[in-house]
């Protein structure tokens, strides 16, 4: 039997690299290195760093799974982190007083929910409005109370992702079209090529926290995909896919909803996941954590190949009579 692998130390000593503190990424020095327990490799190592530009009084000793290596990628983390929290400041500070409660009848429709996204930019030669953003919406199965005492969770969405956001809202909702599915690539290959993308150490925290991550976003996106993901206009597409995964001779039999809808509706998942953090238990330092994660995921989501290959450039038309059978039904 091969001996076992003796883990290393991801960073060295005056080595640079980004450094958490609380919510941001801060650029570090590492001063020493160190073992967590003695001189029991296997126990994983801690760093103590400086921060650039900081007091000295404000060197600390952390662990790995503070540290990000300083990569292009990682600079972007930082900014887009730093961005988000900027933009969260000035929204507390431009909150109006609050208002009396709006009476029952009043509240929100079904695809009229308000989302994390922000204004999009520019796509292409196309240009959206504030007010065509603030039509995007998911359903939402929980009440808007249960939000009131509960931490607002941030995620970053960039522009690009945005505007595919709008696209997707607009196609479905005005032009009466229906992504094309079983989806050529599915949300959950997308997570998955996610995951090889990053090239982490297996057996690592960074590793381990990853797989977490992408195992458990693809359990939310089966249990959420039919009650909180979908438009409308596309439930009686959804029955379809459920009638076919349940038939034992379908040629979907087995699959799983992640196997099946694709990008589009991951975004969706992704604007969604606030609300749905916010009903966990999660101690402040794993929302931090998985934050940071979908930030990146989405970071990368973001980037030209990605776009041009995981979501879908033509919507079809589902005729006339699924057309008839939606109305019938509302």
């Amino acid at each position: 039997m091969a001996p076992a692998l003796v883990p290393e130390a991801q960073f060295k000593k005056d080595e640079k690299a980004l450094c958490f503190h609380h919510e941001l990424l801060y650029e570090a020095k590492i001063l020493d290195v160190q073992t967590v327990d003695g001189d029991d490799k296997k126990s994983g190592f801690q760093y103590k760093v400086h921060y650039k530009g900081w007091k000295n009084t404000w060197d600390d000793w952390v662990p790995e799974d503070r540290l990000r290596k300083l990569t292009q990628e990682n600079r972007e983390l930082a900014n887009n982190l730093r961005h988000e929290m900027l933009a969260a400041q000035r929204a507390a500070k431009a909150q109006p007083a609050p208002t009396k409660k709006q009476p029952k009848g009043s509240g929100r429709g079904s695809e009229e929910r308000q989302t994390s996204v922000a204004a999009p930019g520019p796509r292409g030669q196309k240009r959206f409005r504030d007010q065509d953003l603030e039509k995007v919406s998911f359903t939402s199965p929980y009440p808007e109370e249960t939000f009131q005492n509960k931490r607002a969770v941030k995620i970053y969405m960039p522009d690009r992702l945005k505007s595919l956001l709008v696209d997707d809202w607009e196609n479905i909702t005005k032009s009466l079209q229906l992504v094309q599915l079983p989806s050529k690539a599915p949300a959950g290959l997308i997570l998955d090529e996610y995951a090889n993308a990053q090239k982490r150490r297996a057996g690592s925290v960074e590793a381990d926290i990853l797989e977490e991550v992408i195992q458990g976003l693809k359990e939310y996106f089966n249990k959420s995909l039919g009650r909180l993901l979908l438009y409308r206009f596309e439930r009686e597409q959804f029955l379809d896919i459920h009638n076919r995964l349940e038939s034992g001779t379908s040629d979907l039999a087995g699959k799983n909803l992640y196997d099946i809808y694709g990008g589009e509706h991951l975004l969706r998942l992704f604007v969604s996941m606030p609300e749905l953090i916010a009903q966990t238990n999660m101690d402040i330092q794993s929302v931090n954590r998985l934050r940071e994660e979908l930030t990146q995921m989405l970071t990368w989501l973001s980037k030209e190949p990605q776009v041009n290959a995981f979501f879908a450039s033509v919507y079809e038309s589902p005729g006339q009579a699924y057309i008839d059978k939606v109305k019938s039904s509302a």
